[in-house]
């Protein structure tokens, strides 16, 4: 039996041939809300301005994701010496709902020797000489707090402002207020570390959401083809791929006045970023214009922080060219057991690399304009994880969202400084509590952004970094 197709009715379609005009009148009032919210994009790609003098022009966030532990880096416990092995003391379990610290959880003193740096006197574990020697420039907030202990919540919530998928990301939601000096290179880029799996909640963390997609994280590869599929294939010339592609954006132009969707404007801009990311990201990744001393610096060549090194010396090459955020994933943090070993591996890949970072930018004279950012979505626990077992030697720490150490440096951060006092076990803040909004409303007034009025309007409501929530730490900057 012969069907026949029934075409497709568009919105628009069905607006202006129905109502005795007034689908006419309604699409017209739409065109015009598109038409306004096309402009606005437009007006997004370039730099906006911000809303009350900076501090910090670029933003490099070294994410430890899978949390490190902050009793066996920064924070040395003396109590938790004399208590080792013991189980926790009944005052710290009385009106807690952590039923990771019930049962026979034993505290764990860290088998770390520690050390005061600086004219500051920071403490650092034996792990961290390279970070160590950063003191001064450094501050450590020792007293973060999070709403929930599983990794990619907690990720989400560190970098998206809420624990689920589906909202935009801190670099997306900056790039989105300030746009980007940088014009042949993203103003949000994403390095991952090639460090086999681990803990990490995916793109969702470098995602615009409902933000115009212009501002979604580009990640790149710290190797010679940085970007998949960037290059043109073989026998196509450079010449050919221009005129290619001014046919293709005419395309877009000409169905962009048929239909005023900003989602066009941001393919037409993608394409011409990608266009000059031809030229430009090859000669990123040139490290032949970088020095002896500095690649021996960062640890490039090393066996074990080769990686990690060159996405932070990519970092500081990326700020130099104008981009607004970078965001470096380095993800297997999360020493459940053997933390002892384990840890050493990671201090090893990331130590050295993180701290020449901080040094070259200050011998740059970037480092009052680039706020740099190091940790993980939340910390570890003051006692063994019973459920590892407690062989010695092989112990390891369960996750702890109630108290946890990140470290800031540059952008305005004054440093050689503490923030933040926990109590002897280290379990919660007992001075100065830190949240997670709270960092984020610090980091966004360092760019001269205020979180509460950076929004956007998205399913009825107007949203923010933040949520509802976040104070910003002026004592950060002295």
């Amino acid at each position: 039996m012969e069907t026949t197709s029934i075409p497709e009715l568009h919105r628009r379609c069905f607006l202006e041939q129905t109502a005795c005009g007034l689908g006419s009148m309604a699409l017209a009032s739409l065109l015009g809300q598109e038409a306004s919210a096309d402009s606005d994009h437009l007006r997004k790609v370039a730099p906006a301005g911000s809303h009350f003098p900076a501090r910090a022009k670029n933003v490099i966030f070294l994410f430890m994701a899978g949390a490190p532990s902050q009793y066996d880096l920064f924070e040395p416990k003396p109590e938790m010496q004399r208590l080792h092995g013991q189980p926790v003391p009944p005052t710290f379990l009385e009106g807690l709902s952590d039923s990771l610290i019930k049962g026979s959880a034993r505290v764990f003193a860290s088998p770390r020797k520690f050390a005061r740096y600086g004219e500051c006197g920071m403490d650092f574990s034996d792990y961290l000489p390279h970070l160590a020697t950063c003191a001064d420039d450094l501050c450590m907030i020792r007293s973060m707090q999070t709403d929930v202990s599983n990794h990619d919540p907690a990720q989400l919530l560190m970098q998206c402002g809420v624990p689920r998928f589906g909202m935009p990301c801190m670099g997306s939601w900056i790039t989105y207020g300030l746009g980007s000096e940088s014009q042949n290179l993203p103003g949000f880029i994403v390095l991952l570390s090639n460090n086999g799996p681990g803990d990490i909640a995916g793109t969702a963390l470098w995602d615009s959401a409902f933000l115009p997609a212009t501002h979604r994280g580009v990640t790149f590869r710290s190797d010679s083809d940085p970007i998949l599929h960037l290059g043109n294939l073989p026998g196509i010339a450079r010449g050919d791929q221009r005129l290619r592609l001014d046919v293709i954006n005419d395309l877009n132009r000409i169905r962009q006045q048929k239909q005023p969707d900003p989602e066009i404007a941001t393919r037409i801009e993608s394409y011409e970023l990608a266009f000059r990311m031809q030229s430009a990201a090859p000669e990123l990744l040139d490290f032949s214009q970088e020095t002896a001393q500095t690649l021996t610096d960062y640890g490039i060549g090393h066996e074990k922080s080769d990686g990690f090194a060159r996405n932070c010396l990519l970092a500081r090459r990326m700020v130099e060219r104008g981009v607004r955020f970078v965001q470096l994933y380095h993800y297997t943090w999360d020493d459940h057991s053997d933390l002892n070993v384990k840890l050493k591996e990671n201090t090893d890949k990331t130590d050295r690399p993180a701290a020449a970072l901080i040094h070259d930018l200050k011998q740059r004279g970037l480092l009052d304009e680039t706020l740099i950012v190091w940790g993980g979505e939340f910390g570890r626990t003051p006692m063994n994880e019973v459920r590892r077992g407690s062989s010695p030697g092989k112990e390891g720490r369960d996750h702890h969202p109630f108290a946890f150490t990140m470290l800031m440096a540059g952008g305005g951060v004054r440093g050689g400084q503490i923030i933040g006092r926990t109590d002897d076990l280290g379990y919660r803040p007992v001075e100065s509590p830190v949240h997670v909004h709270d960092l984020q409303a610090t980091i966004m007034h360092a760019l001269g952004l205020d979180h509460t009025q950076l929004t956007f309007r998205h399913q009825g409501r107007d949203h923010r970094l933040t949520d509802v929530a976040g104070e910003v730490v002026h004592r950060i900057f002295g």
